[in-house]
């Protein structure tokens, strides 16, 4: 069991996905509540101390896209995984867009489940302990939200997409996603032309 507490909260439909999940972390010493659909969590949320958030895409209701917008997207201040379903992909790639973190492919591997999660949660306690690395002084440095600036700050210094989703605790292919609006933002045509607005345009 770890001895680093982490809070989570999971929100799915589905009962046995829930009971799933609960189990998984309740063996990893860790604080789980689970919450049948978005309007409940929603409701409790604001009362709650959350580490890390499993949202599923497909609910009564609101769907995890619609409670993802409600919690405020990319402002939202804990890592939110969309629970997704091999269908469902696109839209897990829509809610990265929207501000989740990643995505979790059923049927979970408890292992992966559990690695990622605590990556991305000491990720994010260590970003908002030491702020980004990266000095992001180049033009349009200020459309990109944190979490592309810790991606672009991986490609930037040479990371591929699997070393960066290594480093990052997120999918290659949630990377791949990131890299492409971090170029259609600042203007990029490629890797070495984004890699050249950096840091040329940085050192001004």
């Amino acid at each position: 069991m770890s001895g680093d507490m982490i809070e989570m909260a999971v929100v799915d439909d589905d009962p046995a996905v829930r009971d799933s999940l609960v189990t998984i972390f309740d063996l990893e010493g860790w604080r789980t509540r689970a919450f049948p659909d978005g309007e409940s969590f929603l409701s409790e949320v604001k009362r709650m101390k959350i580490d890390c958030v499993l949202l599923d895409v497909h609910m009564p209701g609101r769907s995890g896209l619609e409670v993802l917008e409600a919690l405020g997207g990319h402002n939202y201040q804990a890592p939110v995984f969309m629970i997704s379903g091999q269908g469902d992909i696109p839209m897990a790639v829509n809610a990265i867009k929207a501000g989740a973190h990643d995505f979790l492919e059923k049927p979970f591997d408890a292992e992966e489940v559990i690695g990622r999660v605590r990556e991305a949660v000491h990720k994010r306690r260590k970003a908002a302990e030491s702020g980004s690395k990266l000095g992001l002084r180049f033009n349009g440095a200020d459309l990109l939200t944190p979490r592309e600036r810790d991606v672009l700050e991986q490609i930037a210094h040479g990371a591929s997409n699997k070393e960066a989703g290594r480093e990052l605790g997120i999918s290659p292919r949630t990377i791949e996603v990131h890299r492409a609006r971090i170029m259609e933002k600042l203007g990029a045509r490629n890797t070495a032309d984004l890699v050249r607005i950096v840091f040329t345009e940085g050192e001004r």
